[in-house]
């Protein structure tokens, strides 16, 4: 069985469209778990509406990250699919998923192309956002190449990583799935059948400024674990140190002076670190993101 894990806050009307997007699969082994991350709009009354079996959750405002866990811990599923509430499945999306896994052993996880629609205009993709099939980890530092509306995942691989991690504010996706990515293959269904929408203010990329501090102190965290071999630790140097540079102009754009040189003693650390050490106390990333000195 598949279990449906789909967070939400305040997106009543997202929301039933994403969750008619579930009873329309042409595959019916799943269960379907809202958590409702503390919304003060219709959201309880939009999943009642739907009418199909689901199991409604309701926690105090805690983020994504923690919607999604608490999602994965009330299900039963062998398998996650994990759907945002403000994109949607075409019909065939968990019948192909599940018969890929079926005729391939070895696969844990794995994700579908997409339909990307912004502002109500369907755009395409990217060149650099291009997914790519199997060992991801290197194309996956620069940004997030897999989408959670689009994955497929076992459980046990899921409660392996521990889940994502709710200290970030952003980009706990690039983070999971960097996580994943170490030591899986992430495999990608080359058919389009997930629609993803973006643009509207409620985004976190609308909320937060720089991205890429949450993705700095991702990849710090990785670098400490000591996980990574001798390659993928030296690419991994290499793109943080590229994005502290980035984020430490744009602060010193901003007149904040402290801010750039914190950025930069933590690339430094790891440009001149060796496999060993860990970053010390007076230059740590923050789980906001950001990095204190």
């Amino acid at each position: 069985m598949i279990s449906v894990v789909i967070p939400a806050y305040n997106r009543a009307a997202m929301l039933a469209c994403a969750l008619r997007s579930v009873a329309q699969q042409t595959f019916h082994e799943y269960e379907v778990i809202v958590v409702d991350d503390g919304s003060d709009d219709d959201t309880e009354h939009a999943v009642r509406r739907v009418g199909m079996p689901v199991s409604y959750v309701w926690q105090e405002h805690a983020g994504v990250s923690a919607a999604r866990n608490r999602g994965v811990a009330a299900s039963r599923g062998e398998w996650i699919a994990f759907l945002d509430s403000d994109d949607r499945w075409l019909p065939e999306k968990l019948a192909r998923q599940v018969a890929f896994v079926g005729s391939h052993e070895e696969v844990v996880a794995c994700q579908t192309e997409e339909i990307w629609i912004r502002n109500g205009v369907r755009v395409n993709p990217g060149r650099r956002h291009r997914k790519r099939s199997g060992d991801i980890f290197l194309p996956s530092l620069e940004l997030c190449l897999v989408s959670p509306s689009a994955v497929l995942l076992h459980r046990a691989t899921f409660e392996r990583l521990g889940g994502f991690d709710e200290g970030l504010d952003a980009c706990e996706d690039y983070d999971l799935w960097l996580r994943l990515a170490v030591d899986t293959s992430v495999y990608l269904v080359p058919e389009t059948l997930t629609v993803r929408y973006g643009g509207h203010p409620d985004q976190l990329s609308q909320h937060h400024w720089g991205m890429d501090r949450f993705r700095v102190a991702a990849l710090s965290r990785l670098l400490s674990s000591g996980v990574l071999d001798s390659e993928r630790r030296a690419r991994t140097i290499e793109v943080l140190a590229r994005k502290c540079e980035i984020l430490a102009a744009g602060a010193r754009r901003r007149g904040r002076r402290d801010e750039a040189e914190r950025y930069l003693a933590v690339a430094r650390y790891y440009v001149g670190g060796d496999e060993e050490r860990r970053v010390p106390e007076g230059v740590r990333p923050l789980a906001g993101g950001g990095c204190e000195r």
